[in-house]
């Protein structure tokens, strides 16, 4: 009886799937995963009973249980986020960048885009895709979920600021008796995509509860017009907003720009760019002047130039595609044999923000992710420590950040926040 109870108890098999997602079904003992001692004494306990009791064997397969579903969420459960957001992006990456862009990522899940985009680059790198799957995995396990506050409708959408239809900025603006300080985003797509609609929702929310009225504007894109459009239709995106001054509560000398990628590199460019305004112009908006009170670049370029990128970045990233688009030039140029003439030379210097870089410009927030800070990636941070090593030696703020610094995107939208603050005049919190 006792060998016939123990082949009936310690025989029992379970299917399991085995090492992680996609792998074939196998049968294994049920007890493969139990502690030693509990492999042996089960049977044992049930052998003194006569192999009647049923409490041993309830509580035997209690273990088991407990086991398999330990198992189960380490082995099978995390890595299914790294495995499916490859496949994702496998399969949506059309122009195959290694990032997906809202028009890329499905209808049905756009409204996630936002927070997926952590970077607020007007792009989802894979990496980003890994960490909000990890993160939606972990509240599942009843971790805190982050309560992403809800975007007010701005008090002036689609405001045109020139002449071309995407020539628009929404306006926000904070409630406030004396005039405000505002802040102003440009997205980001290589020059070639993406859209305003990328505003972080954290940084508007405290931007508006402590008196800081806030923009959003959007740019003629690479396909539609090559550099200088970008940088120049985004400076009038800056003298328009001065010469609503008195109708929109704005202090003209208290005005930032931030941005993503292409838009952390407009945002550098008007920050050491000389001032635009023409005090003669017959047009009251360029009258106005270009200048900022400080610039946040996320995933910045200090240069456009590729003939600089290839001496800052290791690899090919001074070959990426969208600077091909941004001068014009074709999708198979070659920056190591093509003839790059005079005219060409002074565009990719022009476009560069660090070329007009002088003691007389304002501070500046650059942030990295380590992710990135590889060679071949044209969001490597060497173009951070680059601009920081520029900007000390000519004695102007120039904080540098990576996503390692923080614990979290919010935490990283805090600095940014405070550092803003601090170049308005406006107390820390």
């Amino acid at each position: 009886m006792v060998r016939q109870t123990q082949s009936r108890i310690s025989a029992p098999h379970v299917i399991r799937p085995d090492r992680g997602c996609g792998k074939p079904n196998v049968v294994i003992p049920a007890y493969a995963g139990i502690h030693e001692r509990s492999r042996a004494w089960i049977p044992a306990f049930a052998g003194m009973t006569g192999g009647r009791t049923q409490p041993a064997r309830t509580y035997g397969m209690m273990c088991l249980a407990v086991w398999v579903w330990v198992w189960v969420f380490v082995s099978l459960a995390l890595p299914c986020h790294a495995q499916q957001a490859e496949r994702f992006f496998e399969r949506h990456d059309r122009d195959k960048d290694g990032k997906l862009s809202r028009e890329e990522f499905p209808e049905r899940f756009r409204r996630m885009f936002d927070r997926i985009d952590t970077d607020k680059d007007g792009f989802i790198t894979l990496e980003e895709d890994k960490a909000f799957r990890q993160a939606r995995g972990r509240r599942r396990d009843g971790r805190k979920r982050v309560n992403w506050p809800q975007r007010p409708a701005p008090d002036f959408a689609n405001v045109s600021y020139g002449l071309h239809p995407r020539n628009i900025l929404d306006f926000w603006k904070a409630k406030s008796d004396a005039p405000t300080p505002v802040l102003v985003f440009f997205h980001g797509g290589g020059f070639r995509k993406g859209d305003k609609s990328g505003v972080n929702p954290f940084l508007l929310k405290w931007c508006l509860e402590s008196g800081i009225s806030f923009a959003a504007a959007n740019y003629r894109l690479s396909d539609q017009a090559p550099y200088p459009a970008q940088m120049h239709d985004s400076a009038r995106a800056i003298q328009f907003l001065r010469s609503k001054a008195e109708e929109w509560n704005i202090d003209p000398k208290r005005i930032a720009a931030y941005g993503g990628s292409a838009g952390a590199g407009i945002s550098l460019w008007l920050a050491f760019h000389d001032d635009m305004a023409d005090p003669k112009s017959d047009d009251p908006v360029a009258r106005q002047s270009t200048r900022l009170a400080c610039a946040v670049g996320l995933q910045a370029q200090c240069t456009y130039d590729p003939r600089e990128i290839k001496k800052i970045v290791p690899g090919r990233a001074y070959n990426d595609g969208a600077l091909k688009q941004l001068y014009g030039l074709p999708a198979d140029w070659d920056w190591d044999t093509a003839q790059v003439n005079d005219a060409l030379s002074a565009k990719l210097q022009d476009a560069s923000p660090i070329t007009h870089l002088s003691k007389d410009d304002p501070p500046v927030f650059v942030y990295h992710r380590k992710a990135q800070d590889v060679p071949g990636n044209i969001h490597h941070a060497n173009f951070g420590r680059y601009l920081k090593k520029e900007m000390d030696a000519l004695g102007i703020e120039c904080i540098q950040r990576m996503d390692t610094d923080y614990d979290n995107p919010q935490a990283q939208f805090r600095d940014i926040f405070e550092f803003v603050k601090k170049n308005f005049g406006m107390k820390e919190e």
